[in-house]
């Protein structure tokens, strides 16, 4: 039975697959987009963008003071250790706590985009793609509503057909003339 089985495999072991993540998503932070394989980038995509919630709920929670200090309330610090277990990779963690996230305040999910770059690596033909960060001010795009139906289609279209046959004969009776 394949239960829980969710992920892609990527051909590696747990092990490898959880250090490969760790490392891409460390590279994504750093750098803001990365050039990788397409499946690499499909797998990527929900590993950091659980780690990104991680940081967006730290970010939420207050800081407390102590004597005159600013400290991190426990549950920030326990958020920020289970994304650290994730990434493994402190100077990413904190620049992802401390800068990146606060692009992200706003935005609900979907903090990464995934373009195909439409070329194949040389050595084995894998196809290549670019993950990168979603900006805060890009809307997106509109999803459609659904198919439109055939009907109004052709309602539409029907108006659109009778005001140019007027025009065309106009032209045609000044030639008799």
């Amino acid at each position: 039975m394949r239960h829980n089985k969710h992920h892609a495999s990527l051909g590696v072991t747990v092990e490898h697959r959880r250090s490969m993540m760790s490392n891409l998503a460390a590279a994504l932070i750093t750098h803001g987009r990365i050039e990788t394989t397409l499946t690499k980038a499909k797998a990527l995509r929900p590993f950091i963008e659980k780690v990104i919630t991680k940081a967006k709920k730290a970010q939420a929670i207050a800081r407390i003071e102590k004597n005159g200090k600013q400290v991190l309330a426990p549950r920030a610090l326990h958020l920020r250790r289970l994304a650290l277990s994730d990434v493994r990779d402190e100077t990413a963690v904190t620049k992802l706590f401390n800068e990146t996230v606060k692009e992200f305040a706003n935005r609900n999910g979907g903090y990464t985009r995934i373009y195909k770059l439409g070329q194949q690596r040389i050595s084995d033909a894998a196809e290549l793609a670019l993950i990168e960060f979603v900006k805060a001010d890009d809307p997106g795009y509109k999803k459609s509503k659904g198919k439109k139906s055939a009907k109004g289609k052709k309602a539409k279209a029907a108006p659109a057909t009778e005001a140019a046959a007027p025009a065309t004969e106009a032209p045609a009776a000044e030639t008799k003339s």
